[in-house]
């Protein structure tokens, strides 16, 4: 899987992506990214790449000329989508990411200022997507946020597939509690039915806890989960 990245700070990469089990996938090349400097494709001697909002109003607005230069110059695959990161765009869930690791190749544009010109979104029918209910300084951060969320979901990345099954957002629950060594900790101890061996039981506490910890904490994929429940019967 490609990644490439339209971005006005391409020092900025590869960030975080290189740590861990995700930078572990990089070094195999189990995926790749590329970064384009959208100020490169500016003709002003400046290299200015924004102007004032037509209107009125605070901010810049990066120019749609430059951004579909930054665009053009790259080798497109078939099987490919075009996402910019905003604040009003879908917000991105499991199920999202899920889809999106089926196109061999996600082109990431990262927004600064006051955001892009319209046109250019149009033009391109690009989907807009949003990480959260908040507004970050650039579509930098949200970028690595996207491609661990989809790079993790490819089979030869994490290897144990349970790891994948009982996350977070699976059949709309949140995860279990989880406990490790030592078995009493701070007067805390584990508890007894994770230590009984009874597998059946155990199964059926952790069900048990992840639908008691969505129903406080999200009620709306509580509803979600409730719905799927009455459809299966």
């Amino acid at each position: 899987m490609k990644f490439k990245i339209l971005t006005l700070f391409p020092e900025m990469y590869p960030g975080p992506i290189k740590y861990s089990i995700i930078g572990k996938a990089l070094s195999k090349k189990i995926f790749s990214i590329e970064t384009i400097n959208i100020r490169k494709f500016s003709k002003l001697k400046s290299k200015s790449v924004d102007d004032k909002p037509f209107g009125g109003g605070a901010g810049m607005i990066i120019k749609p000329d430059i951004l579909q230069s930054a665009l053009d110059s790259i080798k497109r695959s078939k099987n490919s989508k075009i996402i910019y990161f905003s604040p009003r765009g879908k917000l991105l869930k499991q199920a999202c990411s899920k889809d999106l690791i089926k196109y061999d190749e996600l082109i990431l544009i990262c927004g600064r200022y006051e955001g892009i010109d319209e046109r250019f979104l149009i033009h391109n029918n690009i989907q807009e997507l949003s990480v959260g209910d908040y507004v970050l300084s650039g579509g930098e951060i949200a970028s690595f946020i996207l491609i661990d969320t989809c790079v993790r979901l490819i089979p030869e990345v994490l290897g144990n597939r349970n790891s994948l099954e009982f996350e977070s957002f699976e059949r709309h629950l949140l995860e279990y509690p989880q406990y490790t060594k030592p078995f009493e900790w701070n007067k805390i101890k584990v508890p007894d039915v994770l230590i009984s061996g009874n597998h059946s039981k155990i199964s059926k506490w952790r069900e048990k806890k992840s639908i008691e910890k969505t129903k406080k904490t999200r009620p709306d994929l509580w509803k979600l989960y409730k719905s799927n429940e009455r459809e299966k019967k």
